[in-house]
């Protein structure tokens, strides 16, 4: 007997093996099964081999009908013991017979034979274990029992046993109408014998840290501010000879720069819309020197994803400018040599559609606002009237002076004027605020950001109405026309001077003076 011929008889005895241990799993329940059945899944189930031995071959055929019998066993359908020991006879019978002739093997195919079966028995026999250990069906991808720890159907169940309060196995898809914007929703959920449970978003924080040092940071400043120009003067001078940063400003500023110093030699600029637009790829940081109108304009340059901002406060009111200016050395070093926590800002990107369109695509780029779009009655004495709609579903129509549709970084502007709630900037949701409503039923809602809100003015509507975009852009709407509204999948990061939270707590009680009174006097009865 050559080697070959013994390293495949191995392989068989091993196959043999695995045949009788998933049998006494089974509990001896045997399916019998067609040979022709069994032949033909056997020769989809193993890759065709090549050999032009023709005992190898006809080996070759026996093991598949024996892989046929070992997939049914792990599947449950049945056991094919009797057809396996017929197979084996066939095979022993015809080696017995033909031990005189002459085998010749060939150089690397034997090999292959030898290694492709080997890979089969191995491979049969852990499915086949596995499926007997847990007694599960295993054929949609996670069985029952790995999220239900309860009973599940198996082979050694009892006709007489009772399940009670089984809870059926589900999957869940994640996906929402806002898919079609572009936006990623992501979520952690855990499952506990069929509960579902929301772990806590983002883990409390969101922490950036660099893979390399920051290369080039992006200067914006507030206009025609002496204090201001002074300190941008400054902090370029420092973080190019300090840190060797390459440095962007506005064309204004860049200009004024140069006309004061011809140091500034280094520092770049955009020409026009077309360079600008590619921004984002070039720096690495961006620089506020102002307040929150600051921050709103420096978002409004990028149509698409914002590198991070760290914000100084040097305006006389801010909820996202949380350094202060005296300390900027050591605050922009924290932020380009470690970690430090951001603050995502949702952004709404909208759509004015046109009556004359006919329909809800819109051909040019989207209208981006960090704070909130307002649509009012602007300079008509008349009400405004709206028909607002919440993806498919009517909310209501808005008769007064306007509606505003906000993020949550918003919740402290125009929509908290209005009557509206302050919200969290990282609370995932839209502010939909009436502007003084002629109802006093019309409460302020918070919607789920995923949805998109349509506003529209309807053809009997005695006036028009004017939206305007983070307190700029007026844009007329008239009878038919119509304003879309949904989260942009590109939000504004914002560095945190501690950490989120912290920050926007701060933030409303230094701004707005949140709950400042006095306190009760302790002259009360003892």
């Amino acid at each position: 007997m050559s080697a070959d011929e013994a390293a495949l008889k191995t392989c068989h005895e091993r196959i043999n093996l695995s045949v009788a241990a998933s049998h006494q799993a089974e509990n001896g329940s045997v399916t019998t099964v067609s040979s022709k059945e069994s032949e033909e899944a056997t020769y989809a189930f193993l890759p065709p081999i090549e050999s032009t031995d023709a005992h190898l071959h006809e080996f070759a055929e026996a093991m598949r009908t024996v892989g046929k019998a070992l997939r049914q066993v792990a599947e449950g359908k049945a056991a094919a013991q009797a057809e396996a020991a017929e197979w084996k006879r066939k095979y022993e019978s015809e080696k017995a017979a033909k031990a005189h002739t002459h085998h010749s093997v060939i150089k690397g195919c034997s090999n292959c034979v030898k290694d492709k079966l080997e890979h089969l028995a191995s491979k049969l026999t852990l499915e086949t274990a596995s499926v007997d250990e847990t007694g599960c069906c295993g054929n949609h991808g996670i069985c029952s029992r790995q999220i239900l720890q309860d009973q599940c159907p198996g082979p050694n169940r009892k006709s007489d046993d009772r399940i009670v309060g089984r809870k059926v196995p589900f999957r869940l898809s994640w996906g929402s109408n806002g898919d079609k914007n572009g936006q990623h929703k992501h979520d952690f959920v855990s499952f506990e014998k069929g509960d579902i449970t929301t772990a806590e978003r983002s883990n409390k924080q969101i922490f950036l840290k660099w893979d390399s040092p920051p290369q080039t940071v992006l200067f914006v400043t507030k206009p025609n501010s002496n204090s201001v120009h002074a300190l941008c003067s400054e902090m370029v001078r420092w973080l190019k000879e300090h840190n060797n940063i390459n440095i962007f400003v506005e064309p204004r500023v860049s200009k004024e720069l140069l006309i004061e110093d011809s140091y500034f030699n280094f520092i770049q600029t955009w020409d026009n819309d077309q360079e600008m637009k590619t921004l984002h790829t070039k720096v690495d940081l961006i620089v506020t020197l102002g307040g929150d109108g600051t921050v709103l304009w420096a978002a409004s340059l990028f149509k698409g994803p914002v590198p991070p901002v760290v914000a100084f406060s040097l305006g006389s009111l801010g909820f996202m400018i949380p350094f202060p200016s005296e300390q900027y050395r050591e605050c922009l070093g924290n932020v380009l040599k470690r970690p430090f926590t951001i603050t995502l800002r949702s952004r709404l990107q909208c759509h004015v559609i046109r009556d004359a369109a006919k329909d809800e695509v819109e051909t040019g780029e989207p209208i981006l606002v960090l704070n909130e779009v307002t649509i009012d009655r602007g300079m008509s004495s008349y009400l405004t009237y709206l028909e607002c709609y919440c993806d498919s579903s009517f909310v209501t129509c808005v008769q007064g002076d306007g509606l505003i549709i906000s993020t949550t970084s918003g919740s402290t502007a125009y929509s908290l004027a209005a009557g509206g709630s302050m919200v969290h900037p990282q609370v995932p949701g839209i502010l939909f605020t009436p502007i003084c409503p002629h109802s006093l039923s019309f409460r302020p809602l918070i919607l789920p950001e995923y949805v998109t809100l349509r506003v529209q003015v309807p053809f009997n509507s005695r006036g028009q109405a004017w939206a305007s975009f983070d307190g700029k852009g007026r844009i007329q709407l008239g009878p038919g026309d119509a304003l879309i509204c949904s989260v942009s999948p590109w939000p504004l990061p914002t560095a945190c001077l501690v950490d989120s939270t912290t920050d926007f707590l701060r933030s409303i009680h230094e701004g707005l003076h949140w709950n400042l009174r006095k306190s009760q006097a302790l002259d009360g009865p003892a």
